[in-house]
């Protein structure tokens, strides 16, 4: 089928993938920072929410970016971030107030490794950790991008319902004058 506008594809390409790569870390930030430090799970929510934005956006933000020789896309990132950071705080029951100060060290304490006991302690620290920070990136960027693409799907259902039902109208519309004046 030939279409004016290709759809969006169901995977995302590897570009998005890498661009989300870089710039995860600084999103979750910004998201804990603009949501007041009140928890990881509506910073979470934000982020998740604005990598779907740019998903949907991806091919407008990339052509946009190679005619003006700049990445547009992470501008639009963080105009989203923004924009939800905006409505989440509207639809709260009560105001959130930011205040801007030095980030917390959030996980030193957290990931904070014991004095080793034995040899084999001491040599395990030189081993290759066994986690791996890309597929939890990967993860979320596949999720976001499941999310933009499901949402694409909808509203490509509805522009065509909405046509035929405006064809429909028209045709009714054509028939009605038609019969009328003969």
């Amino acid at each position: 089928m030939a279409y004016l506008f290709p759809p969006m594809d169901d995977e995302p390409p590897p570009d998005y993938l890498r661009f989300v790569a870089t710039r995860l870390a600084w999103l979750h930030r910004e998201a804990l920072r603009l949501c007041g430090g009140q928890g990881t799970d509506p910073a979470d929510m934000l982020a998740m929410d604005a990598l779907t934005d740019l998903a949907g956006h991806w091919r407008r933000l990339a052509w946009e970016s190679r005619l003006r020789h700049r990445d547009v896309r992470a501008d639009y990132l963080a105009r989203r971030l923004t924009k939800r950071t905006e409505q989440w705080r509207e639809e709260r029951p009560y105001p959130v107030e930011v205040t801007v100060r030095p980030a917390p060290r959030l996980f030193a304490a957290r990931y904070a490794r014991p004095a080793p006991a034995t040899i084999a302690h001491r040599l395990a620290l030189l081993l290759p950790s066994t986690v791996r920070d890309e597929a939890g990136v990967v993860a979320e960027a596949e999720i976001a991008w499941v999310h933009a693409y499901r949402r694409h799907v909808r509203h490509r259902y509805a522009r065509v319902c909405t046509a035929g039902v405006l064809l429909v109208g028209f045709l009714i519309q054509f028939m009605s004058q038609a019969s009328g004046t003969g």
